[in-house]
């Protein structure tokens, strides 16, 4: 079965060790890998999984447009990879970056409002959202219990005010929050991917969320390099689901969202 890995994040090679143990500190969590693309592709093709979107995060205004070559520089040299963009609502012109992000051919925006420390429904970035509507997706890292900025009501406001983006809610809509988000969630027009959820959810409620939200709008991903490639393909194959929904997780969703 073809694997597309729709949740990984890489680094350069001389900060990725630092950067990887910073998430895992934010998490409390010690990352199975030290994150570059290499070991991404090395790790990735031996559980199974061919082609990875590229997910990154700044932390800060001035590291935007460094992260955004970094990450078109290594989708130009690997063709496994597609790579997403990272905006901040700090920076100075996020229209004129987000030009950039679509004219360079990356193909998605990704947020993550708790690390960068602002709520999703921002109204900072309502041009953006609006902007982006019916070009490129918004994928957005939603909930944590510890914060409010990502909570999935915020995300319902933006599928409420912005019909025409395509949006992808992480870690099913609401990491630590399952239930809450698909209450939330369950009859709203967005995706959603499994990243970091697997190891929190028995089968069978990763199987019955999916069973919930319908299997045609979720995505299978890693959130590597916090987890190992391999033992996240070993837990979704365990989902008591059809052949047509392993299908439509692995890969076939995803090549929907990257007209593929």
């Amino acid at each position: 079965m073809k694997i597309i890995d729709f949740h990984a994040h890489i680094y350069p090679p001389k900060i990725s060790e630092k950067a990887s143990l910073s998430t895992g500190d934010f998490y409390n969590i010690k990352p199975a890998h030290s994150g570059t693309g290499k070991e991404l592709l090395s790790v990735g093709k031996s559980a199974g999984i061919s082609e990875f979107v590229l997910l990154p995060v700044a932390t800060k205004p001035e590291q935007v447009h460094h992260i955004n070559n970094f990450i078109l520089d290594e989708v130009t040299v690997h063709s496994e990879f597609h790579g997403f963009g990272t905006l901040h609502p700090d920076s100075e012109n996020m229209l004129a970056e987000t030009e950039f992000i679509i004219k360079s051919g990356l193909q998605g925006i990704k947020l993550h409002p708790d690390t960068q420390r602002f709520n999703m429904d921002d109204r900072r970035l309502f041009e953006i959202f609006d902007y982006i509507q019916d070009k490129i997706p918004l994928l957005i890292h939603c909930g944590d219990k510890r914060f409010d900025y990502s909570h999935p009501r915020r995300l319902k406001n933006i599928i409420d005010n912005f019909p025409h983006l395509q949006i992808i809610a992480a870690h099913l809509g609401g990491w630590s929050l399952f239930e809450e988000a698909f209450a939330i969630l369950k009859d709203t027009d967005c995706y959603l991917d499994i990243s970091s959820t697997m190891m929190f959810l028995s089968p069978e409620q990763v199987t019955r969320f999916i069973h919930g939200y319908g299997a045609e709008r979720i995505l299978f991903g890693t959130d590597f390099p916090l987890w190992s490639p391999n033992d996240e393909v070993c837990r979704f194959r365990k989902l008591n689901l059809t052949a047509e929904e392993f299908e439509r997780i692995a890969y076939k969703n995803a090549l929907d969202i990257l007209n593929e």
